[in-house]
């Protein structure tokens, strides 16, 4: 599976059950959250916008995808919702690797690139440095409606988390015919 296999295949609507391991304080929680990811053809421009501020060529992109998330964890009770784009750009010289453009990054509220790796296994893994923090996530899926992610979360001289999600497909798989004509076109 490609990159754009991938991003095809997580498009819809998810029902996420996540679980967080906070070494620090030696503490578990748990959480949930409804997920939808839509895909967006490379000529959008949030799509464009995103490029251009990293300094890299549209066209390099065979599209990309729209994020949005809405949930709550156990341990603050606070509503945790958003929204980013992702964008990614495949290597050249190797396929199955490349940046990934994210206007808002996992960890810190800010636009980041980080890289992917798609495995021979399927899996995707995203990695991000941030001036703090190192973000590592793991994404596969275990049936065509069953996602699962792994994550760990460290930050520079202190805490580190580790996450697990199961996610549930509860609609909302197929993909827009612009994304895919956009798809077609690289």
């Amino acid at each position: 599976m490609d990159i754009q296999e991938f991003f095809q295949q997580s498009a819809g609507n998810w029902s996420s059950q996540r679980t967080s391991h906070h070494l620090a304080f030696r503490q578990a929680e748990s959480g949930k959250s409804e997920i939808k990811i839509e895909m967006l053809p490379k000529d959008d421009p949030e799509v464009i916008k995103l490029c251009e501020q990293y300094e890299i060529d549209p066209a390099l992109a065979w599209g990309a995808a729209r994020v949005t998330w809405d949930g709550t964890m156990e341990w603050d009770k606070e509503k945790h919702a958003g929204s980013t784009i992702l964008v990614p750009i495949p290597d050249a010289d190797k396929p199955n690797e490349g940046k990934l453009l994210r206007d808002v990054g996992y960890a810190e509220k800010a636009s980041v690139a980080g890289r992917y790796i798609m495995g021979s296994d399927d899996a995707m893994t995203l990695i991000t440095d941030y001036e703090t923090m190192y973000s590592e996530e793991r994404i596969w899926f275990a049936s065509p409606n069953l996602r699962l992610r792994t994550s760990i979360l460290k930050r520079f001289g202190g805490f580190s988390m580790a996450s697990f999600c199961s996610e549930i497909r509860m609609g909302g798989t197929q993909t827009p015919a612009k994304a895919t004509d956009a798809a077609a076109s690289v």
